[in-house]
Parts: C-alpha cells; sequence; structure tokens
C-alpha cells in the first residue's frame, strides 16, 4: 500500500468519497438531507468523514436513481422499508407489470391499487381520443 491509500475500513472525507463515487459533493449533501440512513461522522469544524458503510449506501442510492428509474421519493421510501424489516421485492426481480405491462422499478414502492386506479384513467383517456 503507498503512502497516500487508504485501508478498506478508512474514513473517507467528501472528496474522497465524490472521486471514487463520481457523485459531486454539493450532491453528497443534498442527499445526506433527504436520506436519514446516511450520517456520515461529523469531527472539528463539521467536516464530514464517510465510514464504508456510507460509502456502500451511496453506491447504491447513485445505483438506484442513476441506473434503475428510482426518484427520491422512492428510494426514500425503499430505504426507510428495509429500515422497518419491511421487505421489497428488488426491480430487477420484480414479478409485477407495469402500467404497459413491462416490468417497472416503481413496482416495489406502488401498491397495486395504485396501478389500477392509473391502468383505469389511461383507459378512459385513450377512449376519449379514440371517440374524438
Amino acid at each position: 500500500m503507498s503512502g497516500n491509500e487508504k485501508s478498506d475500513g478508512a474514513f473517507r472525507t467528501i472528496g474522497e468519497v465524490a472521486t471514487a463515487t463520481g457523485v459531486a459533493p454539493h450532491v453528497l449533501r443534498y442527499w445526506e438531507t433527504r436520506f436519514p440512513e446516511l450520517r456520515p461522522v461529523t469531527r472539528a469544524g463539521n467536516r464530514r468523514y464517510y465510514r464504508p458503510a456510507d460509502v456502500a449506501l451511496i453506491e447504491r442510492i447513485q445505483r438506484l436513481l442513476g441506473t434503475e428509474g428510482y426518484t427520491v421519493k422512492g428510494v426514500q421510501k425503499l430505504l426507510a422499508a428495509e429500515g422497518r424489516g419491511g421487505k421489497i421485492v428488488p426491480p430487477s426481480a420484480a414479478s409485477e407489470q407495469s402500467i404497459d405491462g413491462e416490468s417497472s422499478p416503481m413496482n416495489s414502492v406502488v401498491a397495486p391499487e395504485t396501478i389500477e386506479v392509473i391502468r383505469s384513467i389511461r383507459d378512459r383517456l385513450q377512449r376519449a381520443l379514440d371517440a374524438a
């Protein structure tokens, strides 16, 4: 290990986490306000130090928002449900179909009743457009 490398268990500064994950420091600070699960250690001068678990959570939030199509609110619900011991079906394993009949990451956070209401509205709109 060279002089600049840290061990896997070492705390990281916001700049180090930003460089490692590609998430800008201002976005990391914003996520701290939106996700109570993300709480880095703060020391003198309010400097943030991220634990390995924090970095893993950041990478997960980044994947959920950027790749899997979740909204901030959707990720909040997912993390809150997991924190309460609730079972969330991961998007890759979602067996329900979306409104269009396609698999969707939102299936794990949208109630089936809501999907039915949306389908009903969609069908009524389509009938109105067809009649016009």
